[in-house]
């Protein structure tokens, strides 16, 4: 078995919150965006970075109440959430350059929410062969930039829209 080290999710583990508590609503709540890796805020809806990205640029869109699923969110927050997967699109487009684009919500844990509590709308920019060899057959993952930098690039598009 081979082991990657990656110090940096050991973050994630202790800046999670209290015991039980919900990271989204944590970063939600939080008043530093760039530690809680908030790109942006609307009035339901914020963008965040994923912590764990599949690819660099990988967002979501995150409503503020905490709710699974769609039949839970009010219509002013779906619709919101709506227009933030547009320019999350338009976004990533113009600093990425991707050849497409993966826009999706996974409805509880066996459907592959990682936090199945609260919904939330993974967009993220794909490029032809950015699955090969280390994604599939090494299951490890290669980014070019750090959060911070992809942060810094994000929150500039979106204050600029």
């Amino acid at each position: 078995m081979d082991y990657l080290w990656t110090p940096w999710r050991y973050q994630y583990i202790v800046k999670s919150g209290d015991a039980g508590e919900c990271v989204f609503c944590a970063a939600g709540r939080s008043s530093n965006d760039e530690e809680a890796l908030v790109i942006h805020r609307a009035a339901f809806n914020f963008v965040i970075l994923n912590r764990f990205p599949y690819t660099s640029g990988h967002v979501m869109v995150v409503p503020y109440d905490h709710v699974a699923s769609l039949t839970e969110l009010k219509d002013e927050a779906l619709a919101e959430m709506m227009g933030l997967a547009r320019d999350a699109e338009r976004h990533l487009r113009a600093v990425y350059h991707p050849e497409g684009l993966n826009l999706g919500i996974n409805l509880g844990k066996s459907a592959g929410a990682g936090i199945a509590g609260h919904i939330h709308l993974h967009a993220l920019p794909r490029w032809t062969g950015d699955t090969n060899f280390m994604t599939a057959i090494g299951e490890t993952r290669i980014l070019p930039e750090d959060l911070q930098e992809t942060w810094r690039r994000l929150r500039l598009a979106f204050a600029g829209s």
